[in-house]
């Protein structure tokens, strides 16, 4: 089965490395609870990190409890839990101006900075837990912020594999039917209020051909229109970083 080639390929990777360990930061989210089950099956050492900033209740708790289900699963899952929040102000304070989304990215950042000291101490390797619509299709990340990994399990796979690969390992039903969100706004808001899209419509997209045939409806051109534009805007984090050459 499809997981168990990726874990399969987790394991080769962090052996061929000479490394111990995998280092995940827990969100409450789909993705990171499918990528830290991926790789806590392969029997190694699995670190799973929540890293809470001014986080709501209930993205913490969904949290809280896929860690607890994983570590009842498998006893080689190690968790640790690093309140950031104080570190953030601190970080916020140092600034005279304050930008929204700046900040919001510094979270993702901090949260980077964090699993890399992880992974220094434990001789670990982080693992990233994008899917391919945010990684390769909308650039819906933070540049060396969840996009700073080590190696990516489920960057091929769209939302929609994601969910069925985390339904067929058993991941708890709360977040499986969780809204997507990315957690860097302390006003809850989900990936669909900020991109305009749901994750469903931009898989379309990212497929799409015309077909005169079939002619586009008002929702499908306004969905083209926000993916072109999200694409196109994020090519600077979805292309390798420009090297100039003498």
């Amino acid at each position: 089965m499809l997981h168990q080639h990726i874990s399969n390929w987790l394991k080769e990777y962090l052996e061929s490395n000479k490394l111990d360990c995998f280092v995940i930061g827990i969100s409450g989210g789909i993705d990171s609870a499918l990528t830290s089950t991926l790789c806590a099956q392969t029997g190694k050492k699995t670190l799973v990190v929540s890293m809470p900033i001014h986080q709501a209740q209930d993205q913490l708790q969904r949290a809280h409890n896929h860690i607890q289900w994983l570590k009842e699963k498998y006893s080689n899952v190690e968790s640790f839990e690093f309140d950031l929040t104080n570190t953030f102000e601190i970080f916020k304070s140092l600034f005279s101006v304050e930008n929204k989304l700046a900040l919001a990215n510094s979270r993702s950042r901090l949260r980077m900075v964090t699993l890399y000291q992880m992974a220094g101490i434990y001789k670990g390797l982080v693992v990233g837990t994008g899917n391919k619509v945010e990684d390769f299709g909308v650039g819906f990340f933070t540049k060396y912020g969840d996009g700073g990994v080590d190696i990516s399990p489920i960057a091929d796979l769209t939302k929609t594999e994601v969910k069925q690969m985390a339904k067929e390992l058993g991941v708890i039903e709360e977040i499986l039917i969780a809204k997507p969100t990315d957690g860097l706004w302390e006003d809850n808001r989900t990936d669909e209020d900020q991109i305009g899209a749901t994750y469903e419509e931009l898989e379309w997209a990212m497929k799409y051909t015309p077909d005169n045939l079939n002619p586009l409806t008002p929702r499908g051109e306004e969905i083209l229109i926000i993916y072109k534009k999200f694409n196109t805007v994020n090519q600077h984090k979805i292309n390798p970083i420009p090297v100039f050459k003498k």
